[in-house]
């Protein structure tokens, strides 16, 4: 779903669903929308993962490959200085 920020801007909105073995999906929430809009669908594990957000495991892979660059390290070097 589209909402609008401050500036007018439009953004997603991530809908919680549940997919059953048919492949029937049922939102947890009413959407409402202007129009017909695109979406995709992330299938979870049943359970969460215990001790970090399903979302962070997702994403660390693809983070860790920005972040561990040599030039990440140089740009946050000053907050690693001892005074």
């Amino acid at each position: 779903m589209y909402t609008l920020d401050g500036e007018g801007q439009a953004m997603i909105k991530t809908v919680e669903a549940v997919i059953d073995e048919q492949g029937n999906v049922r939102l947890l929430e009413p959407v409402h929308l202007p129009a017909a809009r695109r979406a995709l669908v992330m299938i979870l594990e049943d359970r969460p993962v215990a001790g970090a957000p399903e979302s962070a495991l997702l994403s660390e892979a693809a983070l860790a490959e920005d972040w561990n660059r040599p030039e990440e390290d140089e740009a946050w070097s000053h907050l690693q200085q001892v005074q």
